[in-house]
């Protein structure tokens, strides 16, 4: 994932007519912490008071939005860009599913993530300067969803991908390294020596039951240091017995 993770996402937003939407998708953004936004000719004010009501706490978002005249505009140092769209039209397009899609914009330094107008979504033309292509998944009854609602839930796809990677990497962050672990085997070893439970000819075969036990189970830094922390202290109530 790169360093600039959300921040490097640009929203893009073509032609909206809704100030209403712009509002909102300003508020979404800042919900999923999301900071770019970039309207391609808007069609409204996106700073009129309905827009301002919708944004509530977003306002900064609204107020610093980039207004360009041409989506290639909009894109400008982007190094990434996926086009969102409800239905193939004559290109030769492979729609993807946003959960496994988005995740790939996060991976680039800038990235950009394109959103048609509400009337009549984006155009083949349009279409063109994105590199992948994402349909969101809804009821054939009536698969049609408003441009806030489907950049809500782009952005909560993104939040998510995003949160998760951090999670994962503060779990295996503290894992216990190979050579920590093999320094704990080897006071291990030494202790169960001393106290009768292996015997020379037969520790080799005994302590790799022992470490295939402890390698699945993963241990972090904390953990090992208390279990040699335990063996320390066997070490030196042997010693005062003796």
């Amino acid at each position: 994932m790169s360093e600039l993770g959300l921040t490097g996402v640009r929203i893009v937003l073509v032609e909206p007519a809704g100030p209403l939407n712009v509002g909102a998708v300003a508020r979404i953004m800042k919900n999923m912490g999301l900071q770019h936004l970039v309207l391609v000719n808007p069609q409204c004010d996106p700073l009129a008071v309905e827009a301002q009501q919708m944004a509530v706490h977003a306002l900064d978002i609204l107020e610093a939005a980039q207004q360009v005249a041409t989506l290639p505009e909009a894109l400008l140092g982007c190094t990434r860009a996926i086009a969102t769209t409800a239905r193939v039209r004559t290109l030769a397009t492979q729609l993807e599913d946003p959960r496994t899609t988005l995740p790939w914009l996060l991976e680039a330094g800038i990235a950009a993530l394109i959103f048609g107008p509400e009337s009549r979504g984006l155009s083949n033309e349009e279409l063109i300067y994105a590199q992948r292509f994402v349909c969101i998944p809804s009821s054939p009854n009536y698969p049609a969803l408003n441009l806030a609602q489907a950049v809500a839930i782009c952005c909560y796809e993104l939040y998510c991908n995003q949160r998760s990677s951090a999670e994962r990497s503060l779990v295996t962050s503290d894992k216990a390294s190979l050579d920590v672990m093999d320094g704990y085997y080897q006071q291990l070893e030494a202790i169960l020596l001393k106290i009768g439970y292996l015997y020379p000819h037969t520790s080799a075969s005994r302590m790799q039951k022992f470490r295939q036990m402890f390698n699945r189970a993963q241990l972090e830094n904390s953990e090992v240091a208390m279990l040699r922390g335990i063996l320390t202290q066997m070490e030196w109530a042997l010693s005062k017995n003796h």
